[in-house]
Order: C-alpha cells, then structure tokens, then sequence
C-alpha cells in the first residue's frame, strides 16, 4: 500500500509540473512584446520559481530529501561566471535553477523546442545550442555583461560514470568572456531520469538529490590546460565520498 501511495503521488506530481509547465508558457507569451533587459530577468525567477514549487512540493510528499542549500551562496554574488556542473540526470537542470533566481542555461536545441519549455525558455534568454558558433557568440556576451550562465560541459547527460569527455566550449567560453568557472557537483542515490530513463517510470523513493560546491577556477590563455584543470576538478570532487544527499 505504501508503495501504490508513493506511485499515485509520483504521477499527479508530474501532472502538475506539466501543467504547470504548459500554463506558465501560454501565460508568459504576451511578455514577447515587452523590452528584454527586463522581460529575461522576470522570466529567469519565475522559471527558479516553477522548479522550486515542484520540488519542494516532491519533498514535502516524501518522493525526495534535497539537499541544495549550498547553491544558495552563488545568489549573493555578483559578477558574471559559468556554472558548471556534472550531468548524470535530467532533473539537474531544476535542482540547480531552482535555488537561482537569476541564471542563463545553455541548452539542447531539442529542449529549445519542446511545448513544455519552448516559449519560457526564449523569452528567459535561455541559449541552444543549435548553431555552435552563435552559441558562443551569445554566451561569450551575456559573460562579459556578468551574467550567470549554467553550463553542463558533458554537452549531455553523463553516459559513463563519473564523467563523459568535456566540450572545450565552455573553456572559450570562459576565456572570452573574461569570466572563472565555479564547479557544480551532484550526487544522487538513484538513475532516475538518467540517460534511457524515461521520465514516466518510476524510481524508488525517496529520490535524494544533493548539490555541492567546487572549487573555481579561473581560465587560462589555452583552452586545452583549462579543460584539463577542470576535468582533473571534476574528478578529485566526484571521487569525494558525499555527505548524505537529503539526509
């Protein structure tokens, strides 16, 4: 019985964060018509906070223990940086959005086009990564005008544990835009919605998801030594035992 209750609250979850996904993008679609230096900044804290209400409403059922409080201290500063993280999930994107209520991801162009997230994410100035050299183009001078941009370097969700090749985008990212690279790591006790997880079949519960900060780092004149400064960061944090997630 406690399990069929676990799986009735998991579906009506993801009912509500589909209507509210689907509701919030009809709703926000007359603010294309408002300027952008402030619609991007207004939609970028009703996305954290959409992500936020859902998970916290996926805690207070028992279907998680979240543990992301560490991500609060990014809030109190300013400056532009990269957030980059470790990808193993598809949730990483909400664990990590939802503490921050201003950030520009970087994303699949395939997630660009989705109903659920289309019109939100474009008019939160959110950047595909449909044509490679436009992206960096747009990333490089949303870093050098400080804004925060959530990076996953991996390019996808991790399909070898602990951690796929790094794109070297991110490092001419942070060399052109002028800007230190601020390590993100997650942990997790579950695959859920990992690659070949469909978001539909359900994990075991409760779901424990904890964010850690890294160490930052700043880039250098060569894009090949800051890729291997930030992988050999990857891999010292990964191998690190975590705390408890959600515990």
């Amino acid at each position: 019985m406690h399990r069929l209750l676990q799986l009735l609250l998991f579906y009506l979850m993801l009912l509500w964060l589909g209507a509210m996904l689907l509701l919030g993008n009809l709703a926000c679609m007359p603010l294309a018509l408002a300027p952008r230096r402030w619609r991007e900044p207004l939609l970028q804290r009703l996305i954290s906070a959409v992500f936020r209400v859902f998970l916290s409403g996926c805690a207070a059922c028992g279907l998680m223990r979240l543990d992301l409080g560490a991500l609060d201290a990014l809030d109190a500063r300013s400056g532009g940086m990269l957030l980059v993280a470790n990808h193993p999930s598809m949730i990483d994107v909400f664990l990590i959005v939802s503490r921050l209520r201003s950030v520009l991801c970087l994303m699949k162009a395939s997630l660009a086009a989705n109903v659920f997230l289309a019109i939100g994410a474009r008019l939160a100035g959110y950047i595909p990564n449909r044509n490679g050299v436009q992206m960096l183009r747009e990333a490089t001078r949303a870093a050098r005008a400080g804004q925060r941009l959530l990076v996953f370097p991996e390019g996808t969700r991790t399909a070898h544990a602990p951690l796929d090749p790094l794109k070297p985008g991110v490092g001419l990212i942070a060399k052109r835009g002028g800007v230190p690279l601020q390590l993100v790591v997650l942990h997790s006790n579950s695959s859920y919605l990992a690659k070949g997880w469909p978001i539909w079949r359900p994990p075991r519960f409760p779901l424990c998801y904890q964010a850690r900060l890294g160490p930052r780092l700043h880039a250098t004149t060569s894009v090949d030594d800051t890729m291997r400064r930030l992988r050999a960061a990857f891999e010292r944090e990964l191998a690190a035992q975590p705390d408890a997630p959600g515990g």
